[in-house]
């Protein structure tokens, strides 16, 4: 069985912290449905981690995805992105995607997210 500290050990390798939504889910499945968590976080490893692509290209794939429906949590797999390499360029790129189909609104969050993640760097 596995604890808080192990499932949460995973954000923190991918993201450099746990989302407070992330650390409530599994603390609640912990405690009513341990079964139903570690079957969830299973499906969530095999989807995230396709074995034809690496971490940096399908973050980048999930950052565009998020942004498409404009979801604050794009802004943690754009960290999980950079975390894999992923540079301020390509994550513009990822952006412009974005915009073709979610229009100005993605373009913008895209461009928040962006430039608080690499400005942090610079502060």
């Amino acid at each position: 069985m596995s604890t808080q500290e192990d499932y949460e050990k995973i954000y923190t390798e991918l993201i450099g912290f746990v989302p407070p939504r992330i650390h409530n889910r599994i603390r609640l499945g912990l405690e009513v449905d341990p079964e139903l968590l570690r079957q969830a976080e299973e499906i969530r490893q095999t989807a995230m981690y396709p074995k034809c692509f690496d971490v940096k290209t399908a973050q980048l794939m999930l950052v565009g995805i998020l942004l498409a429906h404009a979801a604050p949590a794009a802004e943690f797999h754009a960290r999980a992105a950079k975390r894999a390499g992923a540079t301020k360029e390509e994550l513009h790129a990822v952006a412009g995607l974005a915009f073709l189909f979610r229009g100005l609104p993605a373009f913008n969050l895209a461009s928040e997210i962006i430039n608080k993640i690499f400005d942090e760097d610079a502060a």
